[in-house]
């Protein structure tokens, strides 16, 4: 070591070194909400040298002052420090690890390996040597800044300060940098979020350093140490990552893979996204009992842009997107489309039929409730899904119209034409089904959902812009105001009763599927449509929960918060009237339906 202590001197005064390597750094795509909110980075670790102008002046400072307290003093290397750390470490034959400044710490991070030998020593030192002469100091703080490891997957300090804090490293206060400058001597033992006392504990020591080299005052020490900042235990923008997995594949296919360093603007709306995720890992907790384990949700505007996609409850255990990548049976959240197509066939709302056992090519379909209501409305008969009325009208105008109803409006999964399709059996994932609602939501018009808005350069110029939405209508009138008036009496009488939030326009539909391995609740308001799924990955049945229940909870909790953010309006159709009374045929075998009925779960497909 002393040899070696020795030639590093040699060399730091020696007018010629060998080169440095090229200094790589993989580009990086960095996702914004609507508003302008960091959601999150895809592609290289590390971003590009920290702007030292826009961080307070003590965030650099802190670093400086417990990692290397000469470093405006020394040329890359601190002889005193390396031989304080010598004498310490004679004896247990390793290189000194302890006296290693911010530039050979900067020069590991960007040129070496972290193995512990005399040669890797010795480079080491080299290259901070060479590093010196090349860049400024702040240059060289600049870039340790934007690749130092902060734990929990952050590299640099803005994503550091994203991850803890929630806020951009420039309006990080003086506790929260020195929080951040205690980690990297450990970042296991001193994350604040998972190591509150270590972490506070060694801020101190942080904050003591910077008062020793005359960074603060003693009294801002004192001041800093009171103070209890918010840690976040997970990323704030952990529930985006669903999201972020379906964007990053569609921004591939717009811009190509990434050459430069990237700002993606996105369709999430992010409060509503965070409200959405904390809502229905809530509801899946409380509803343990009945056996729900996974939920997924997606909120589309009118026009097509997805403002919230829960892809399940918990990203870090399970990225799978349920929202997107899941493909489930729709229940009798399917229903609308055979009523759709039955309207657009002649029939309206008021046109009469009859709950009555019903068999088609060798299937008998089941309601949910014992017993049969004889005459009934179109409306009534979806208001309370009567899965025979259902079957039999499917029958009547054919499914594969159908089928063909389904996907104009936006289905874009396989669907099956056998007689049980009319209850639902078509598979199809949450973000389809919201595509879908949408189209009731917008006055007709198909839309294709999507994430991403414009992709530009870090510099500014603009890669891709998404083009004005161009109406394409798809449903036209009466049909689409009939439809609508019938799914609003869903929420107001029917099985989705409990979804009512007062002062709103609001419809939609339940579903539930064959031995309760899926429950659905899609709804929407004018501009608007959410869809609730749950259920379980390995598709077995949970304990009696139909869409009327828990999804139909959870819908109404996030639709609740996304109604006060949102610009809804009224759905275009006009109010639905009170719907008739129905008119049970046996009373002594049925009593009357009671506000908030059970959904009806359809067979298995045959």
């Amino acid at each position: 070591m002393i040899a070696l202590l020795a030639a590093a001197t040699v060399f730091g005064a020696a007018p010629q070194l060998p080169p440095l390597p090229e200094i790589r750094r993989e580009p990086q795509v960095t996702y914004l909400d609507r508003s302008g909110a960091v959601l999150g980075v895809r592609g290289g670790r590390y971003a590009p040298p920290a702007d030292l102008a826009k961080l307070p002046t003590y965030v650099p400072a802190a670093f400086v002052a417990v990692e290397d307290r000469r470093f405006y003093e020394h040329t890359g290397f601190d002889p005193v420090g390396i031989a304080r750390a010598i004498v310490s470490d004679l004896g247990q034959g390793r290189a000194a690890q302890g006296a290693s400044t911010i530039t050979q710490q900067l020069a590991r991070n960007l040129f070496l390996s972290s193995d512990r030998t005399m040669e890797r020593k010795a480079q080491e030192l080299l290259y901070a040597v060479q590093l010196e002469r090349t860049y400024s100091k702040r240059q060289i703080l600049s870039l340790y800044l934007s690749r130092i490891y902060f734990g929990a997957g952050a590299y640099g300090i803005e994503a550091a300060s994203q991850r803890y804090f929630n806020k951009p490293a420039a309006r990080l206060t003086l506790k929260e940098a020195a929080m951040l400058a205690a980690i990297p001597k450990s970042p296991t033992n001193y994350n604040p979020a998972d190591e509150p006392e270590r972490s506070d504990e060694r801020a101190g020591i942080v904050l003591a350093a910077m008062v020793e080299t005359g960074a603060i005052t003693p009294a801002e020490r004192a001041k800093a140490m009171a103070q209890k900042p918010k840690v976040w235990k997970s990323a704030p923008t952990a529930s985006a990552q669903y999201f972020l997995d379906w964007v990053d594949g569609q921004t591939r296919q717009l811009a190509g893979a990434p050459r430069q360093d990237l700002v993606v603007e996105t369709t999430l709306d992010l409060p509503t996204e965070t409200a959405a995720a904390e809502a229905t890992r809530a509801s899946v907790a409380g509803h343990k009992a009945q056996a729900i384990e996974q939920a997924a949700l997606v909120t589309v505007d009118g026009a097509g842009r997805v403002r919230a996609m829960v892809g399940g409850t918990d990203y870090a255990k399970s990225p799978f997107n349920r929202a997107v990548d899941a493909r489930r049976q729709a229940g009798s959240a399917w229903k609308p489309f055979v009523y759709l197509t039955a309207l657009e066939a002649g029939r309206t709302p008021d046109t009469l039929v009859v709950d009555e056992p019903v068999t088609i090519a060798g299937w008998t379909p089941r309601n949910y409730e014992a017993g049969y209501l004889g005459e009934i409305t179109l409306e009534q008969a979806l208001a309370h899904s009567i899965n025979t009325v259902a079957a039999r009208l499917a029958d009547e105008v054919g499914r594969p119209t159908v089928a063909a109803t389904a996907r104009r409006v936006g289905i874009v999964s396989p669907i099956n034409t056998d007689p049980a399709m009319a209850l639902g059996t078509t598979q199809v994932s949450p973000l389809e089904m919201a595509q879908a609602y949408a189209v009731f939501s917008n006055g007709g018009n198909r839309v294709a959902a999507y994430g991403v808005e414009r992709i530009r350069t870090a510099g500014g110029a603009v890669l891709y812009q998404r083009k004005p939405v161009v109406w394409t209508p798809v449903i036209g009138n009466p049909p689409l105001s009939e439809l609508n008036r019938m799914l609003r009496t869903v929420i107001a009488s029917g099985t989705g009763v409990r979804a009512a939030i007062p002062r709103y326009d609001l419809a939609g539909k339940t579903g539930t599927t064959s031995d309760y391995k899926d429950a659905w609740f899609c709804g929407f308001t004018g501009g608007f449509a959410t869809v609730v799924w749950m259920g379980r990955d390995d598709a077995t049945p949970m304990r009696k929960v139909t869409g009327a229940g828990a999804p139909v909870e959870l819908w109404r909790n996030v639709m609740s918060a996304e109604l006060k953010r949102l610009p809804v309006q009224p759905i275009p159709a006009g109010p639905a009237p009170p719907p008739p009374p129905l008119v049970v045929v046996d009373p002594a075998t049925l009593p009357p339906p009671p506000p908030a009925p059970a959904e009806p779960a359809p067979p298995p497909t045959n």
